[in-house]
């Protein structure tokens, strides 16, 4: 645990090179904390930040998969302080809680070979507080603003490392396959018109599923569009 920090992805990205064991770096208070894209991330006091530091021999294409099972093991944790029907999860990295953003994913990787050397998936959940200057479809919510059990960022992170080992091996002796029929089971709108923004493309259709590689498929008037990133809104 670490009173003030940057930001754990950057602490994380400065111990990479010393670790040889999975770690999880958390702080209590961030003074340069980031989003997906360079956004800012606020932390109230009593809110989880938090970032796993570990080093997978895999291809960055795998490594971006551990967005799926990050937002799995979110799911999986948050569930135990609220009632899982109120949880959902936005392609590619987010939960929804009742319709609002509760927690947030970020993976950052580093290597020039095919394999990476190492991978850094930070998390960001809204424990106690929401934060209140942020204009977007999907309004911050806590889960305490939301009737969720009270705990601890210090309590989350024993159930979110566990939930997220899970997931591993899940990965490790299913594939990819299974981590992927999880994610769907729960995933925001599926079936459902949504729109994609990628740059100054505007793409519309029905949220059909994620393929082998987790891009999201939609189904557009000229066919199915398989969308590797993008800004997701659930306008009509």
């Amino acid at each position: 645990m670490r009173d003030t920090v940057d930001s754990t992805m950057s602490e994380a990205a400065r111990l990479a090179p010393t670790l040889d064991a999975p770690t999880w770096i958390i702080a209590r208070h961030q003074t340069a904390a980031r989003g997906r894209r360079g956004r800012v991330w606020e932390q109230p006091k009593g809110n989880f930040s938090a970032t796993l530091i570990f080093k997978p021999l895999c291809t960055p294409q795998v490594a971006a998969q551990r967005s799926f099972i990050a937002a799995n093991a979110l799911h999986e944790a948050l569930s135990m302080y609220i009632d899982r029907r109120a949880l959902s999860l936005k392609w590619p990295n987010d939960v929804l809680l009742h319709g609002g953003k509760v927690a947030g994913i970020l993976l950052e990787s580093s290597g020039k070979g095919p394999f990476i050397d190492w991978l850094s998936v930070g998390i960001g959940v809204n424990l106690a507080y929401a934060p209140t200057n942020v204009e977007n479809e999907f309004p911050p919510v806590s889960l305490a603003g939301e009737g969720g059990e009270p705990v601890s960022p210090e309590e989350f992170l024993i159930t979110l490392a566990d939930a997220f080992a899970t997931q591993e091996a899940k990965l490790g002796h299913l594939g990819f396959d299974r981590i992927r029929t999880d994610w769907l089971k729960n995933a925001a709108r599926i079936g459902e018109n949504i729109t994609a923004i990628q740059g100054t493309e505007v793409i519309q259709g029905i949220f059909d599923t994620i393929d082998k590689d987790g891009n999201l498929v939609l189904i557009t008037a000229k066919g199915p569009r398989h969308i590797a990133a993008a800004d997701i809104y659930f306008r009509d």
